[in-house]
């Protein structure tokens, strides 16, 4: 029999709350159109006041909420838990769910790549033990400790995403998952707005080290110019302290290659030669892959074991995807990398697509949100990236993303829109059997309906074949 996640009685006592009843959940929710029979609703405020929505939900078959009030239309002996803050109650839930628990926690946190990281790390966690992991991208001050709160007692290895938009978010939520691993994957100009530099972003990003149990163990990328920011923060606070790169720290990623059918890497770890295969493309997805096993061996996995399941991973939807969309007269390529940007993510998409075998190399371009003043400037600087060389035409979507068709030479200029939705009518007239399409923006300028649209060009089907990388001397 499975046991209860939560009785009404333990979370009580995790957020010092009144339970109207005894009662048992076995999930978590806040959201009404995702609640299943058995879940406990959290009535948490945002854009709308979540208990609002207490009554349709125990409608729905919710065994209790979590409410700082009887909500309307709610009987006053209905399963609820009365707290202050709900807000609150969420994170002591997460606490104690974390306290609870025996597993082996990571914690990753990065400019780019961290939920691509999490989802790889989750896999091989599940191949070993039992995993639980974040939701998505359930980083923030309401997803953490929800994916705390949502972890079975049992669970053997835990994957935590922490994302950050302004100073001094990490820290608390770092400190709330306690992790047993914690894993930078890089820095970059994101969130430029909020920090003001690269170093400050660098601090920011540390600060998921100051999280760590005793005998935790901090990894960091290592070819990075605020790299020794990250190991100066990591050295004060866990007991090892790991770099990963291709020219620098204790784990290196020695090549990339194509063998028609996967991408094959070596690596050497803790003075072990290691190889794996990954179903993707791009450079970033292989170093990605090499910090997931620095984390994995920290987690107690075995690694040649960990390095064969990097195979079972594929990217999702938007986080770099490749689909085949099949013509009438031939095969359309897309990259469907329309979920987030930022200049080193834009940089790794654009070189992707320019080692695409294709007819032509399309971009389809939109706006990369809060860089900060120097917003325009870092737009126009992609054109001037080694592998734009290789792109045919760069369609351009929003404000700053004008600055990138601008910079372009006439011969590579394609259509310039403000808004997604007015690229639509026109694109699928540039498009053309044998091109490569990459889409990729910020998720705000909703450039995945422009992957919906290009894919409904014909019958699609993921395609699985990686690109060609240089072996690194």
């Amino acid at each position: 029999m499975t046991q209860n996640l939560w009785t009404a009685s333990e979370i009580a006592a995790a957020t010092s709350g009144r339970a109207s009843s005894d009662f048992n959940v076995n999930g978590i929710s806040i959201d009404t159109r995702s609640l299943q029979p058995g879940d406990l609703f959290v009535a948490l405020s945002a854009a709308r006041d979540g208990h609002d929505f207490v009554a349709a939900a125990l409608a729905a078959g919710a065994a209790g909420a979590l409410v700082s009030r009887v909500p309307d239309g709610v009987a006053a002996d209905a399963p609820l838990i009365m707290v202050p803050d709900v807000q609150t109650a969420l994170q002591d839930m997460g606490r104690a769910a974390r306290l609870r628990t025996k597993a082996r926690v990571a914690a990753i946190t990065g400019s780019v790549g961290k939920t691509t990281t999490k989802d790889m790390l989750c896999v091989l966690c599940a191949q070993q033990g039992r995993s639980h992991a974040s939701v998505a991208s359930y980083n923030n001050h309401w997803g953490v400790p929800l994916t705390l709160a949502r972890m079975p007692r049992d669970t053997d290895y835990a994957v935590i995403e922490i994302g950050m938009n302004h100073p001094g978010e990490i820290a608390p939520l770092a400190q709330m998952a306690q992790p047993d691993v914690a894993l930078v994957t890089t820095v970059a100009p994101a969130h430029l707005e909020a920090f003001g530099s690269l170093a400050g972003i660098a601090d920011e990003k540390a600060a998921i080290f100051t999280g760590l149990s005793p005998n935790g163990t901090a990894i960091y990328f290592a070819d990075l110019p605020t790299s020794d920011r990250l190991a100066n923060v990591a050295k004060h606070h866990a007991q090892t302290v790991i770099g990963f790169g291709a020219d620098h720290g204790d784990a290196r990623l020695l090549s990339v290659q194509d063998d028609g059918v996967q991408l094959q890497c070596r690596a050497i770890i803790a003075d072990q030669a290691v190889e794996f295969s990954l179903t993707a493309r791009g450079l970033h997805f292989a170093m990605n892959a090499l910090g997931v096993l620095c984390a994995a061996r920290a987690l107690g996995l075995d690694l040649r074991a960990a390095a064969k399941d990097l195979s079972l991973w594929t990217p999702e939807g938007g986080r770099g995807a490749i689909y085949d969309v099949a013509l009438q007269n031939g095969t359309l390529r897309v990259v469907d990398d329309a979920y987030n940007a930022n200049p080193a993510s834009m940089a790794a998409a654009i070189e992707t697509l320019a080692q695409l075998p294709a007819t032509r190399r399309i971009a389809v371009l939109g706006d990369m949100k809060e860089l900060g003043p120097d917003a325009a400037q870092l737009h126009a600087q992609l054109a001037d990236l080694p592998a734009m060389q290789q792109i045919d035409q760069v369609h351009t979507v929003g404000p700053l993303a004008q600055s990138l068709n601008m910079a372009l030479p006439k011969s590579r200029q394609g259509l310039h829109v403000d808004r997604a939705q007015d690229l639509m009518p026109d694109l699928p007239n540039q498009l053309q059997a044998g091109d490569a399409v990459l889409v990729k923006a910020s998720n705000s300028m909703g450039l995945r309906q422009i992957v919906d649209l290009i894919r409904q060009l014909g019958q699609t089907d993921i395609n699985t074949t990686p690109i060609t990388m240089k072996e690194r001397e």
